[in-house]
């Protein structure tokens, strides 16, 4: 076997102002991008809510409401890629950890001349649920964008936005409006 070779110690506060003072958690010492080390964490309950809005003309959203739209139930098919969307966040953002979900709870609420998306994601592990709640928000409306888009590309996504969290070492987290 080669001997092993030591590597140049860098001083720790260098290290130190590269990202992870500044409380970016996904950089090394070094800089360089990494998957954050959960194993050490304690295994808790944890949840996190997150919401956001799709505006578009009154007769769109008339359109989804009466459901008659010629590629079917538009909430329906948006709540289901919502759930699936949470399921598959670490596929789509690249240092989400993989996690057993043990729930996803997507409502879509109508309002005047829009529809608001409620995502409430939970877990029993070692990370947060935060990116799965907003993954799952993001992705129900644009379905409900890509359904629609023949009778209004005008739609805008918008007040997409974590409004709470609970669990582990951090505690609970509310958005204060």
């Amino acid at each position: 076997m080669p001997p092993r070779t030591a590597r140049p110690r860098r001083r720790a506060t260098r290290d130190r102002t590269r990202g992870r003072a500044a409380g970016l958690t996904h950089f090394n010492a070094a800089g360089e991008a990494h998957m954050v080390d959960v194993g050490g964490k304690h295994v808790t309950t944890r949840e996190a809510v997150a919401e956001g809005v799709i505006r578009m003309r009154p007769e769109t959203l008339e359109r989804i409401l009466a459901g008659g739209h010629k590629k079917g139930d538009v909430l329906g098919v948006a709540r289901l890629a919502g759930i699936m969307a949470a399921k598959r966040t670490a596929e789509l953002v690249p240092l989400c950890h993989p996690i057993p979900l043990s729930a996803v709870e997507i409502e879509l609420a109508p309002e005047k001349a829009a529809v608001r998306c409620r995502a409430t994601v939970r877990t029993s592990g070692q990370t947060g649920v935060e990116m799965e709640a907003l993954t799952a928000v993001e992705i129900a409306l644009l379905t409900i964008y890509d359904m629609c888009k023949a009778v209004d590309r005008g739609m805008v996504l918008t007040d997409i936005r974590l409004l709470a969290k609970s669990g582990g070492r951090s505690g609970t987290w509310v958005r204060e409006e």
